[in-house]
């Protein structure tokens, strides 16, 4: 029968503190460095222990190994050395591909979105997210069931579960789609309660304001700041998956929503956007982006195409935006302020979530977007 993942299907390492082996190859790419270093986030962020890291360059992916042989074996070292429980590279790799290094290292090897999918499964807390995680899992998993699954190329007799000649594969591939046709149905009945909520917001001419921006960035501590929340913050990649939306009041009338989303990185795979769309659509159907960025980050301006790219996959790229410069103070030479363009209004505001400083100011920013809500 299909044993269903747990929320720790991709992972056993953070009760064993086992070693496991990073691959990251370049393909002539810009962003070779940065890309490591979001890579090395994630698997910190998963609490494995990191035995290695394996670099390589190639013009094009093995179609066998994804890396070539003599990388496969270099490989296959570090794991004996360290006594690997683990593999995972920092690409896509098709189940073929992974079935073919398992068998060449001996150990586990998942691909990025694996890697994702495991820190999703760990971050989520409402019903809601525990869905669209379970929903993700389940699809990437459809393409991969027999990889590592030694009972599937048996043919058993299942009592009440296999039809006539029907294999071990095929019937888990059955109950597989049964269980995704049960969670896509859930799904639409917890995006139609949302949905009520957002009609009801729109009757009542609430604007949504939602927090955007690359994961870690400060935007659970900035909402909970502005919100006076105790929203679930933490400096590690996805500490916050679920949507959440707390009223805030700008003087003493109506007020407005706030809305804290999930991060954003780097390649975000496909199947994950559309698994979390109910939750990516607070963003399309906000009135106003606050785009968050570290104030001192040399890759700000990258980090913030990594995101308008995603805005743009979900359809929210024609939703206004306000950029805020957040971090502040572990910078020595920003104070906080409000920038404008040549035509006054507002580009970019600069401030700490963490001591408060330029809180007022985004008040004051908001306030002026709003003036019938403040």
């Amino acid at each position: 029968m299909f044993d269903r993942p747990d929320s720790n299907a991709a992972f056993d390492v953070t009760q064993k503190k086992e070693a496991v082996v990073l691959v990251h190859l370049n393909f002539n790419d810009s962003n070779f460095d940065e890309s490591e270093q979001e890579f090395i986030e994630l698997v910190n962020s998963t609490g494995a222990d990191i035995a290695s890291i394996i670099h390589g360059k190639r013009r094009a992916p093995d179609s066998k190994f994804y890396a070539g042989s003599g990388k496969v074996e270099e490989i296959r070292e570090h794991v004996v050395a360290a006594d690997a429980a683990l593999v995972i590279f920092n690409h896509e790799l098709s189940p073929s591909q992974e079935r073919n290094l398992e068998a060449k290292l001996h150990c586990r090897v998942i691909a990025r979105t694996g890697l994702i999918l495991d820190i999703f499964a760990r971050r989520a807390r409402s019903h809601e997210g525990k869905l669209q995680v379970e929903l993700a899992q389940l699809q990437h998993l459809s393409t991969r069931l027999v990889r590592g699954w030694t009972h599937l190329e048996r043919q058993k007799g299942g009592i009440g579960l296999r039809g006539p000649g029907e294999t071990q594969l095929e019937t888990d591939r059955r109950l597989l789609g049964q269980r995704i046709k049960t969670l896509k149905k859930q799904l639409t009945k917890v995006r139609s309660q949302r949905e009520q909520g957002r009609r009801s917001r729109q009757r009542a001419d609430v604007p949504v304001v939602s927090l955007v921006g690359y994961t870690n960035m400060g935007k659970s501590t900035l909402f909970n700041r502005m919100t006076t929340s105790e929203v679930y913050a933490d400096d590690r990649l996805f500490a916050t998956l679920d949507p959440t939306l707390r009223r805030l009041k700008l003087m003493e009338t109506q007020g407005l929503i706030m809305a804290d989303t999930v991060g954003f990185i780097r390649k975000l795979p496909h199947d994950l956007v559309e698994s979390f769309s109910s939750t990516l659509e607070e963003t399309r159907s906000a009135a106003l982006l606050l785009h968050v960025v570290e104030a001192g980050s040399s890759e700000r301006e990258q980090l913030m195409e990594h995101v308008n790219e995603v805005l743009h996959e979900i359809d929210a790229n024609e939703v206004p935006q306000v950029i805020v410069c957040n971090k502040i103070d572990q910078t020595d030479e920003h104070e906080a302020r409000i920038d404008r363009d040549q035509d006054g209004r507002i580009w970019r505001v600069w401030l700490s979530a963490h001591t408060g400083e330029g809180i007022d100011l985004l008040r004051q920013v908001l306030r002026e977007y709003f003036p019938e809500h403040a």
